[in-house]
């Protein structure tokens, strides 16, 4: 059988061990052309340009083709 503790870990020492278990917010940068917020480093999703050019063209809800 695994062994149990002797002594109850108290709540400051619990709470110390699981200060790093917080969940970052993703950092996200504003988009040049459309002003969005968009993650570093990829094609803007509302607007589909990258450094200043037209990387894909971005369909309209409405749009079919």
């Amino acid at each position: 059988m695994t062994p149990h503790p002797k002594r109850k870990h108290s709540k400051g020492r619990r709470d110390r061990r699981r200060t790093h278990d917080a969940l970052s917010l993703p950092h996200l940068i504003a988009c040049p052309n459309c002003k969005n917020m968009r993650p570093p480093h990829q094609v803007c999703p509302h607007c589909g340009t990258y450094r200043g050019r037209t990387v894909f063209e971005i369909e309209e809800p409405g749009e079919k083709s």
